[in-house]
């Protein structure tokens, strides 16, 4: 008899109850995934946006270099004693880049 009438009390909080679940799911999407990735795109544009002459940058391909020309979209790097590449901005990576001017911490 009790389990009768505990099965006929509506359980939860109706449509609100089902969709919170998936609502939560999105917002911890949101902040976990795509906010950051936004936030990296936007920090790369800004990077490749103030390059200037003579900064040292590394591109996606991993190659080293001191930048002799910045052009709208394609910059110039010197790889060795006049060895020059001409390389679209976006090839540039910040990450390595960023270690690359970074000075070493050394332990003592």
């Amino acid at each position: 008899m009790i389990s009768t009438i505990l099965l006929q009390i509506p359980g939860g909080m109706g449509a609100l109850g089902q969709f919170l679940p998936l609502v939560l799911i999105i917002v911890v999407f949101y902040f976990f995934m795509i906010r950051p990735q936004v936030k990296k795109q936007n920090d790369q544009k800004k990077y490749v946006s103030e390059l200037k002459k003579g900064d040292k940058v590394v591109t996606s391909a991993g190659i080293h270099g001191k930048i002799i020309d910045v052009g709208d979209t394609t910059i110039l790097v010197e790889v060795d004693n006049n060895v020059k590449i001409r390389f679209d901005k976006t090839a540039i990576s910040l990450e390595a880049s960023r270690l690359l001017n970074t000075p070493a911490v050394t332990k003592a």
